[in-house]
């Protein structure tokens, strides 16, 4: 069993694995589960090489790499979805093992085809949407199984196999940041494609070793109990007190961004290496967990209105910084761009984690019993939404100032109203609670109870931290640079 803890002996016999493990016993199912999660921040591999390919091989402008972006975050926009299929659809009887063997082949596939047949703008965009839509289903199907067997754990132990799961991502990412730049420097996009496309199989081998018995309900019943999901999912929406900070989520994530606008300015006019914007992937994934522990050790306490106002305002600030890199002036401050980029990298991806981190309790604290798990996917997808909505506003405002692969005059004034962009979400402050959530929520709450098939028996309670179910390749901690 995945959640199934180590007794007293096990714990003498192996207490490094134990602490690793927050006690869970390393069944094949729960390292299979951990791979996953793991593969998920390995594929980050390939984020630079995608990024060279577009630029140099497709030849496309900074605004057409940001449109096509946005659109392959849509299959993260949708995760519900899938997660409905898996529940009321199985294939051959089973819901959970069939869909990730097929994300990983499909993503198998979709990475081969970029390293050998893709030529075209059109063709690249539909093999990339696909590499998007492989991980989402997979990091559905992989929810899900924690989700149920998360309602083995003791009241003392809740949240001990998501926080492991998310270090296995972390762990992952960590693992291939540096890499994702030097492999550039000794192959070409396509080898690093190649190479890419081995990691899904190891999702779909990973399937094999999840433990699921064959649906035996019927029919009719399964579709009861997505409907019942749905009927539920629309009460809890329809309370002001989750609608508005929903809103206010999307509209504080939706602003436009200068993110491949700078890319280009990196690589094409300060000459930034593959290798060192890989040094840079590894120090601002390392700044990302600093940032995590610093909200978790000093900030997670203030309320959020007060911390959404003063983050927002401390990140435009520091955004601002990047001004100097854009005209040079921190050569005749007598800092190298190498140095400057670095250091600006840092604080700024610290700052962006510190304003991230209230969005996910704030998530999590909106969503009442029953339906945990599926409303904070939604709000997860409402996320990736802005997010969406902010690469094609970046891409339409590139275009508008005419910043291309060689022209950066107006990249300053780029950088400039993405920043002051990124205030504007503030005048809606209110529509955040000024309270705790929860008992907002649990005050207006009317929704019928949830189905006890999929819903009761899981045992999280409402205030569970869960991790997001996002992919940090689409959806990053928010910055302009």
């Amino acid at each position: 069993m995945l959640t199934e803890r180590s007794d007293s002996s096990e714990n003498k016999s192996h207490p490094l694995l134990t602490k690793i493990l927050f006690g869970h016993q390393p069944t094949p199912e729960l390292l299979a589960i951990l791979l996953v999660y793991a593969v998920q921040g390995i594929l980050g591999i390939s984020r630079l090489a995608v990024s060279f390919f577009l630029k140099d091989e497709l030849a496309l402008s900074p605004a057409e790499v940001a449109a096509m972006m946005g659109i392959a975050a849509l299959p993260w926009t949708i995760k519900p979805l899938f997660g409905f299929m898996s529940d009321g659809l199985p294939i051959f009887g089973y819901r959970r093992r069939p869909y990730l063997i097929l994300s990983g082949l499909v993503g198998v596939s979709a990475w081969v085809s970029l390293a050998t047949v893709v030529h075209t703008a059109a063709a690249a965009t539909l093999a990339i949407v696909i590499t998007s839509l492989s991980v989402a289903v997979s990091d559905v199907i992989v929810d899900s199984l924690i989700v149920e067997r998360a309602r083995n754990e003791s009241l003392v132990d809740s949240g001990s196999i998501q926080s492991l799961c998310w270090g296995a991502a972390a762990v992952g990412g960590l693992l291939t940041a540096y890499f994702s730049g030097l492999l550039l420097e000794h192959f070409s996009t396509r080898t690093v494609f190649g190479i890419t496309a081995i990691f899904p199989l190891l999702v779909s081998a990973a399937a094999l070793l999840i433990t699921e018995e064959p649906v035996t309900s019927a029919a009719s019943e399964r579709k009861a109990i997505v409907k019942d999901q749905i009927q539920q999912l629309w009460a809890a929406l329809s309370q002001k007190a989750i609608w508005m900070p929903t809103l206010f989520l999307f509209l504080w994530q939706c602003t436009p961004t200068a993110e491949s606008a700078f890319f280009y300015f990196s690589t094409n006019e300060l000459g930034f290496t593959p290798e060192f914007l890989g040094r840079v992937r590894l120090v601002t994934s390392l700044a990302s967990l600093l940032g995590v522990w610093l909200f978790q050790r000093f900030l997670k306490t203030i309320p959020f209105r007060q911390i959404f106002l003063g983050m927002t305002l401390v990140s435009a600030l520091i955004g601002m910084t990047a001004l100097l890199l854009v005209t040079h002036t921190n050569r005749t401050l007598g800092i190298d761009d190498h140095w400057f980029a670095l250091g600006d990298s840092l604080i700024l991806t610290i700052t962006g984690q510190l304003t991230f981190m209230p969005v996910l309790i704030l998530a999590a604290r909106l969503c009442p019993p029953g339906i945990e798990a599926t409303l904070f996917a939604m709000l997860m997808s409402v996320l990736n939404l802005s997010g969406l909505v902010s690469k094609e506003g970046g891409a339409i405002l590139t275009h508008l100032l005419g910043v291309t692969d060689t022209n950066f005059d107006k990249l300053w004034l780029l950088v400039l109203i993405t920043n002051l962009g990124s205030v504007i979400p503030l005048v809606f402050i209110k529509l955040l609670p000024n309270e705790d959530p929860q008992l907002m929520v649990a005050t207006a709450r009317s929704i019928p109870p949830a189905s006890a098939i999929e819903h009761q028996q899981t045992g999280i309670v409402g205030n569970q931290s869960f991790i997001p179910n996002m992919s940090p390749e689409l959806l990053d901690v928010k910055s302009d640079n």
